[in-house]
């Protein structure tokens, strides 16, 4: 075993995340079959909705790495979720259709820049305050997550605004935000080609910079189970078929004959999903193959010698905030999309989940370690935790105790991995 991880390079702690999950979503269905009347974890319909929640925590997640990476912390990222979704809902249901005309076809991208430009404007501003103010980002931030709930009910005036642009509503997911099943296997065949791709791009790397290679056996079964894995994601999500009436008012639209053993439309991707999948490629090249994501890990494992070493820490503080704040307003399109509606209320509660799933993720709240792909393992850890939960029965007292128990147990592990890498 210590040569097949030595030689395949696996890493661990994302081998110990998976088998953690693993262990959830397996016990929470036996439990189901045991005590509940039936498993319903480890279904297509459960498995797809889960994705589905994760998306808007998962995105956050990625920025949250970042901001925990440089040895701060956001608390406010629900608040500004919360707030983002609020002026998109204003900005599309008030002040668009006055002037554009109701049902417009640019509407819901207006309100989708919108809300990803005012949550970038917030996390700058929150950036700044930390960088050159010299406030500690705890305090700047638990100031954001006050200012900002209040100032959504402020401009909703304590109101749910709804409904929202019927494109706009196609981002949440759901039956028509979803891709299909002829469009999830070509994301398949596209993730699958972008699997080999990387193995072969490493393969060429490795050569040029004259490191050692690993062994072909190695290379091919990471590419095996990388494409296996796209490959089962892709039937998993077309296993799951659309709801028998929205079947039969789709068939009525469109004139088509149901056939009298039913017909079966796949759902595919959900749109959500898609979008933390590309968000997450984004911030993996932006962390990985850019300056950018150089000078963030310089800066989380010595910020003094970074500083010396010409980093302008400052600016790069302003530029981490602002890029939460715009994960944070790009969760606000996913969130209220699939709610179809703003409330006060969105985003509550979203800024522990976020800073749980970067911890549980592996990112160290020492600062200087994190991955992004950990932070979206976590994200779904935690969702799991709450589905789960919630399908076999617990009260959300119960949820609360769990989760947090998880996240105390998440940093004591991180202190203890820490400790023995030294």
């Amino acid at each position: 075993m210590a040569r097949f991880f030595r030689e395949t390079e696996l890493d661990t702690r994302l081998l110990g995340m998976l088998g953690a999950l693993a262990l959830i979503w397996i016990g929470f269905h036996f439990y189901g079959q045991m005590f509940r009347g039936g498993g319903f974890f480890l279904t297509p319909r459960n498995l797809w909705n889960l994705s589905v929640q994760t998306a808007s925590i998962g995105i956050m997640a990625t920025g949250m790495v970042l901001v925990i990476i440089t040895r701060h912390i956001d608390l406010s990222v629900g608040s500004v979720l919360g707030f983002c979704a609020i002026i998109m809902g204003v900005v599309q249901v008030n002040v668009l259709p006055q002037y554009l005309g109701l049902g417009h076809p640019v509407i819901w991208i207006i309100a989708v820049l919108v809300g990803i430009v005012c949550g970038t404007f917030i996390g700058a501003f929150h950036g700044a305050l930390i960088a050159y103010g010299k406030i500690p980002a705890f305090i700047v931030t638990l100031g954001g997550l006050l200012v900002w709930r209040g100032a959504a009910f402020l401009v909703a005036r304590g109101e749910t605004i709804s409904p929202v642009d019927p494109t706009f509503a196609l981002l949440g997911g759901g039956p028509y935000g979803a891709i299909g099943s002829t469009g999830s296997w070509i994301v398949g065949l596209l993730g699958c080609a972008a699997v080999l791709g990387l193995v072969v791009l490493g393969r060429r790397k490795r050569r040029i910079f004259h490191i050692t290679q690993r062994p072909v056996w190695a290379e091919s079964f990471i590419a095996v189970v990388g494409c296996g894995a796209v490959i089962g994601a892709v039937m998993l999500v077309n296993a799951y078929p659309w709801p028998r009436g929205i079947v039969r008012r789709y068939a009525a639209a469109n004139e088509i004959e149901i056939p009298a053993e039913g017909l079966f439309i796949s759902h595919g991707f959900a749109i959500p999903v898609l979008i933390l999948v590309a968000v997450a490629i984004f911030m993996t090249i932006l962390m990985s193959r850019s300056r950018f994501g150089r000078y963030v890990y310089a800066i989380g494992g010595n910020p003094e010698a970074a500083e010396l070493a010409g980093i302008n820490t400052r600016w790069m503080t302003v530029k981490i905030f602002a890029l939460m704040g715009a994960l944070a307003g790009l969760s606000a399109v996913v969130a209220s999309a699939r709610l179809g509606s703003a409330t006060n209320a969105l985003g509550t509660l979203d800024e522990l989940y976020v800073i749980a799933a970067a911890v549980i993720g592996g990112t160290s709240l020492a600062g200087g370690v994190g991955t992004i792909y950990g932070a979206i393992l976590g994200a779904l850890v935690m969702q799991s935790l709450q589905t789960g939960m919630v399908l076999i029965g617990f009260d959300a007292a119960m949820q609360q105790i769990v989760v947090g128990s998880v996240l105390v147990l998440a940093v004591y592990l991180d202190i203890l991995y820490r400790r023995k890498s030294k």
